[in-house]
C-alpha cells in the first residue's frame, strides 16, 4: 500500500480551511459545502483527496456519511518543517549580530 499523500492533501488553501471546520467536529458533505462557494460534488473531490491523505476518516451514521479530522498524521508535516528550525536560528542570530553591530 502507498503511503498516504499528506502534502498533496494540505497544499490547497480550501482543503486547509475544510480540516479547520472539521477541527470543530464532524461534519457531511452537506455541512461543509454550506460554508463554501462550491458545489457538494466540488466539496466531496476536495474530501476525497484528505481521506486519500489520511487526514479525515468517513463513518456511515444511517444514510449520512460523516467526516471527522485525524490529526495524526499532520504529524509528518510538523516534523518535516521543524527540519529547517536550525536554519532559521542560524540565519536570525546572523541578522541580530550585523544589527547590533550597526547600531550598538
Amino acid at each position: 500500500m502507498d503511503r498516504p499523500d499528506i502534502f498533496r492533501a494540505i497544499a490547497d488553501p480550501t482543503r486547509r480551511e475544510i480540516l479547520a471546520l472539521l477541527s470543530e467536529g464532524a461534519m457531511t458533505v452537506g455541512d461543509v459545502a454550506e460554508r463554501f462557494d462550491m458545489t457538494r460534488p466540488a466539496v466531496a473531490k476536495h474530501l476525497k483527496v484528505l481521506s486519500d491523505g489520511g487526514l479525515i476518516s468517513v463513518e456511515a451514521r444511517g444514510r449520512e456519511r460523516f467526516n471527522r479530522l485525524n490529526a495524526a498524521p499532520l504529524q509528518q508535516v510538523a516534523d518535516w518543517v521543524s527540519r529547517f528550525d536550525a536554519f532559521w536560528d542560524d540565519k536570525l542570530s546572523k541578522l541580530k549580530e550585523e544589527v547590533e553591530k550597526e547600531h550598538g
